[in-house]
């Protein structure tokens, strides 16, 4: 009795538990490690040890890795609307509410994880239908004049004679620097569409003390000294003219040197003379001259008269239309393009 207390004192195992590991030690008496295996057991329990670690590391990262990708998957599923749905943001979508959630019924993203609301995807849509809207308006606005001319014009034929029926040309009075404006007006007197091209050539014609030597046409640029034209912006390459409607072509005469002038001889100042009529040309009964007009008028102590004819032919190469500049004999012709009549 006592030896029984005195074993389960000692090791806290009842007697049978003691005559068990009695049997086990003795039947173990005999047996011997083999040759090295102490300096296997150095060696194995440390790397068993590191692999633990580096295994308990290795489940810490892939912890960190899904904490942070769930929430990306869902803040891209929900702002994109992606269909990409991987096994990790379907339980987040499930957690939400069940997998089917975030799906329509085509399949496609709702984007309605993590929204409360369930308004995401419906505000998403609106914003791009209206992003849409306003950036095609906007687009079309910008664009509407060149694409209108361009569309049309593939459509409407190069305007004809008979249909550029109706011209006009008007010429303003000399401004304070002698700089004359003018203006040609072209107009479709049909009943159908018509396209003319923005190329625009004009001619000038000397007449009188006119020097067409120093009579030159350039176009109208920003800057130059025909300030009183239409910006070069507006002028059209291409120009569709509706039944009744008409385009312009602007000019202006900036004069480099005066007209020459005469004396009380007859005789100009810029070394040119008038001849005096032969005696078959005067008047027996009157003494005036009647006929043999020279080639340069000149008044009688005044300014010899010259003038510049301009003409602008349409793209038909028939339809021409002139206006002619009174006391101008040398300077430069500026001209627009063709500008939309306003």
């Amino acid at each position: 009795m006592n030896h029984h207390l005195d074993d389960q004192g000692l090791e806290g195992l009842d007697s049978d538990e003691l005559a068990l590991r009695r049997m086990l030690h003795q039947a173990v008496l005999d047996m011997e490690p083999r040759d090295g295996t102490l300096d296997h057991l150095r060696r194995a329990v440390p790397a068993r040890r590191a692999r633990k670690r580096q295994a308990a590391v290795g489940m810490a990262a892939a912890a960190l890795f899904i904490g942070t990708a769930i929430p990306a998957v869902i803040h891209v599923s929900a702002a994109g609307g992606s269909d990409a749905n991987p096994a990790i943001a379907g339980q987040a979508s499930q957690s939400q509410g069940g997998a089917s959630q975030g799906k329509g019924p085509d399949g496609g993203s709702t984007g309605k994880v993590g929204d409360s609301s369930g308004k995401t995807d419906e505000q998403g849509k609106e914003s791009s239908s209206e992003a849409g809207q306003t950036k095609g308006t906007s687009s079309t606005g910008a664009s509407s004049g060149s694409e209108s001319s361009s569309t049309s014009a593939v459509t409407a034929p190069a305007c004809t004679a008979s249909q550029l029926g109706s011209t006009s040309a008007g010429v303003d009075v000399p401004d304070a620097a002698g700089t004359v404006y003018g203006t040609f007006r072209v107009a479709n007197v049909s009943g159908t569409a018509c396209t003319v091209a923005g190329a625009v050539t004009l001619t000038p014609t000397a007449q009188g003390a006119a020097d067409a030597t120093k009579i030159s046409v350039v176009e109208h640029v920003s800057g130059d000294a025909a300030a009183g034209l239409p910006d070069p912006s507006l002028y059209v390459t291409q120009h569709v003219l509706a039944p009744g409607s008409a385009y312009d072509v602007k000019f202006a005469w900036v004069p480099s040197e005066t007209c020459p002038t005469t004396s009380s001889s007859g005789g100009a100042t810029g070394g040119e003379s008038s001849p005096s009529p032969t005696p078959t040309e005067q008047d027996s009964t009157a003494g005036a001259t009647t006929s043999g007009v020279t080639s340069q008028m000149l008044t009688e102590d005044g300014t010899a008269d010259g003038s510049v004819v301009v003409t602008y032919t349409a793209d038909d190469g028939s339809t021409a239309v002139s206006a002619t500049v009174s006391n101008a004999c040398a300077g430069v012709i500026y001209r627009t393009g063709v500008v939309a009549s306003s």
